[in-house]
Order: C-alpha cells, then sequence, then structure tokens
C-alpha cells in the first residue's frame, strides 16, 4: 500500500492507497496538481489519469473515507460525507467510480476544501521521491502543509503499529 498527501490551502490529509491498477496508475502520474470541485461532501479533481481497462469494477457503493476514480470525469474523489443525491447520510457518487484508497482524516476538516483551491497530490514516506527528500533535508522551513502532512504520516504509521501490536 502506498501513502499520499493531498495538500490544499486549508487542508492537508493522508490517503492510503490500495493495490489496484488503478491506484498504481495515479502513483505513476504524481506529483498531481489540480484545481478542486465539491460536490456535497464529496471533493474531486481532474487528473491526467485514465483507469485501466482490466482493473474497472465500478461500484456506486461507497463510504466516508473512501478514495476513488471517476472514469467519466478522469477526476479522483474523496468522500466525506452526504452527496446531494444521498439517501440516509450516506455517501453516493454521481455515475460508477473504482476505490483507489481510504483517508481517516476528519470530514469537518475536509469541508474546508473549498471549490476552486488548488491541490497537490504527492507520494509520502519511504517511497518519496528523491528529489522531494533531498528538499525537505535542506536548510528552508518547511511550510504549513508540508508540516501537516508529516504529521498525519507520523500519525497513521504510529496507529499501524499499534494495530500490528494489537
Amino acid at each position: 500500500m502506498q501513502q499520499v498527501s493531498f495538500q490544499t490551502k486549508n487542508c492537508c490529509f493522508v490517503v492510503e492507497l490500495n493495490n489496484g491498477l488503478t491506484a498504481r496508475e495515479i502513483v505513476k502520474a504524481l506529483p498531481l496538481d489540480s484545481a478542486v470541485s465539491t460536490w456535497g461532501d464529496e471533493v474531486y479533481f481532474e487528473t491526467n489519469t485514465q483507469a485501466l481497462y482490466d482493473d474497472i469494477v465500478l461500484t456506486s457503493e461507497v463510504d466516508v473515507g473512501d478514495v476513488a476514480y471517476w472514469p467519466q470525469g478522469r477526476c479522483i474523489c474523496v468522500f466525506f460525507g452526504p452527496t446531494p443525491i444521498s439517501k440516509a447520510g450516506k455517501p453516493v457518487p454521481a455515475s460508477g467510480v473504482v476505490i483507489v484508497g481510504k483517508t481517516r482524516h476528519s470530514p469537518s476538516e475536509l469541508r474546508r476544501i473549498k471549490t476552486g483551491d488548488s491541490v497537490r497530490v504527492v507520494i509520502v514516506g519511504e517511497n518519496q521521491p528523491q528529489s522531494s527528500r533531498k528538499a525537505l533535508r535542506s536548510d528552508r522551513r518547511l511550510t504549513q502543509t508540508e508540516i501537516d502532512a508529516l504529521v498525519q504520516q507520523l500519525l497513521a504509521e504510529k496507529a499501524k503499529q499499534e494495530l500490528a501490536k494489537s
């Protein structure tokens, strides 16, 4: 599983991607910069990634925290609450999506992301590109977004370790 960081001016959160072909195509395309759109309690943004056809298992069944690829719009979607077509408070995508990962970030924090915000998606952790690791070791100060991403990564790793101990 690969962890990536979604960074906007108002929110930074970590997503754990699954090992599906679509998720791997997204990782290959990173870093990714785009502009956010919102649809109820869903944020989504365009990518240059196209889902691989042998990976496509489209579903309309998503849960809070699911991160998906929407082939119809070539977008990454983050579901954190009801969408305009939801019933009973559960998110429902506009049409079928491919689940590519999960975030455990607070929905109240994700609601701070607004239409038009810039988003940057980068790899975090050990598999971070060499150029990014060098930048973090330089004498420059980290931005708040970078600090937030690192804190989220450390918290996710700690939770994983505690789960492994159980």
